[in-house]
């Protein structure tokens, strides 16, 4: 029995989710790894409301900022030529990557 390697993906950008998926999936078929995912999981909304006027005087109007936490997860066989490429990735700033082997 093979050992799983378990990949969290978190971002605030989707786009770069998608890419990183993508070149995930890629290295397991050039490999011939097995590869289970990638699997959405649920959108987090942080919601932050603000007051707009900065002295506290006048009426009490507020605005509200949102941001998106978008997060995929991914099991693959954690072989050792897979590991090695996927520390090869340029993954990009805005991307969180975990790795978790068991």
């Amino acid at each position: 029995m093979a050992k799983i390697a378990r990949i969290t993906l978190v971002s605030t950008n989707p786009k770069s989710l998608t890419k990183i998926c993508g070149e995930l999936t890629q290295i397991c078929e050039r490999t011939g790894a097995g590869l289970r995912g990638p699997m959405y999981l649920p959108t987090k909304r942080v919601i932050i409301p603000v007051r707009k006027s900065p002295c506290g005087n006048g009426t009490q109007t507020w605005e509200h900022y949102e941001l998106k936490v978008h997060k995929r997860l991914v099991d693959l066989d954690a072989e050792a030529s897979v590991m090695a490429m996927l520390l090869k990735l340029q993954v990009p700033k805005d991307l969180r990557i975990e790795v978790q082997l068991p």
